[in-house]
């Protein structure tokens, strides 16, 4: 095991996070803090987006001592950021393969990450997509395995262990309130399932694994999907599941009953009544503290948030919303830390945060 695998993975002398710690100039937005990254000509600022440290982050978490860890989708590469002027690579060589299990995290490779999830204990679970598997590194050894997934593609398994099941193209991991389960969109078996992080055993919870709209009430696991790209859960228990053609957010509630919360299911722009809204292409999903769904919607260039108390969507960055000079280019990542809002502008390899 190398010993700077360990040292990065460790908690001990770190510093927090501080806006605008990879800016590359001295523009600021008013209202958004860069987080890795910095400001753009046309916003006002000198920076250019191929002179970021990313390229095309898809993903991050964080733990419990604030480091925010970082997966990308083209680059293959997962990073660490703890307040440092640069995130440090703690693995990937940017090929897309499969190797490393066994061994130590700076040795291990990937094809097409899209997003991680930190567990409290430290551990890092990355949704490795197109090795249609979940890979584990242990806070403890920093050693990688694979967790979930026999690394290729097909639909098979629930009822046992994961790490025996088949998936095909896992597009997002999202951990419960309680970091007990680990929810996964399996997104070409149009599934969600549920991995139980004590046990080690999948579970359907969402999908029939055919193609369609699900019917408002009907029960989850009978019910088609179009295409889960993202899911998440609630305080209360509900999951959330996020459909990138559907144009829709829909939920499964804890009666096991599956529903649509937003979007009309058509490609558009729209805010206010969430049945109502459009959006365009949506492609992530985050839950904040008071259980408000956040959306990253990818052709639509913003952010996009969904009250379930209200019933209403409204937009909060992006499209001159939030900040009225930042451009999103492809935002494929939200994540909510700390009453913080963290934006991942992929296409323009940066971070983002504000407090909506």
């Amino acid at each position: 095991m190398s010993q700077r695998s360990m040292l990065l993975l460790g908690t001990i002398g770190l510093a927090a996070l501080s806006p605008n710690c990879c800016a590359f100039n001295d523009a600021k937005f008013e209202r958004v803090e860069v987080i890795v990254g910095g400001i753009l000509p046309d916003e006002g600022g000198t920076w250019n987006s191929e002179d970021s440290p990313l390229l095309r982050p898809f993903g991050i978490d964080f733990n419990n001592s604030g480091q925010m860890y970082i997966v990308e989708l083209e680059g293959g590469r997962v990073f660490q950021l703890t307040g440092t002027v640069q995130p440090v690579k703690l693995s990937g060589d940017g090929s897309k393969s499969y190797r490393g299990d066994g061994g130590p995290l700076v040795d291990a490779t990937y094809n097409g990450m899209h997003n991680c999830a930190v567990t409290s204990n430290g551990d890092i679970f990355i949704a490795d997509s197109w090795n249609h598997c979940i890979r584990k590194v242990d806070a403890k050894t920093a050693i990688v395995s694979t967790f979930a997934g026999t690394g290729k593609g097909g639909f098979s398994g629930d009822g046992g262990p994961a790490v025996d099941a088949a998936f095909d193209f896992i597009m997002c991991i999202t951990l419960n309130h309680s970091g007990e389960l680990l929810h996964v969109a399996d997104l070409k078996n149009r599934r969600i399932r549920e991995i139980d992080l004590k046990s080690g055993l999948v579970t359907t919870i969402a999908g029939n694994g055919k193609r369609g709209v699900p019917v408002d009430g009907s029960k989850a696991t009978e019910a088609p999907l179009e295409d889960p790209r993202a899911v998440a859960s609630d305080s209360r228990g509900n999951v959330y599941i996020l459909e990138r053609n559907g144009n829709a957010l829909r939920v499964v509630r804890t009666d096991g009953t599956i529903h649509t919360v937003a979007g009309d299911g058509t490609r558009g722009f729209k805010d206010g009544d969430a049945l109502q809204s459009q959006f365009g292409s949506p492609k992530h999903i985050c839950v904040d503290d008071k259980d408000n769904v956040f959306i990253a919607d990818d052709e639509n260039k913003a952010i996009r948030k969904y009250d379930p108390v209200s019933g209403k969507v409204t937009t909060v960055l992006g499209r001159g919303f939030g900040e009225k000079n930042l451009q999103l280019l492809h935002p494929h990542g939200v994540c909510w830390q700390k009453d913080w809002l963290y934006v991942l502008d992929t296409s323009h390899n940066r971070i983002l945060r504000l407090k909506p």
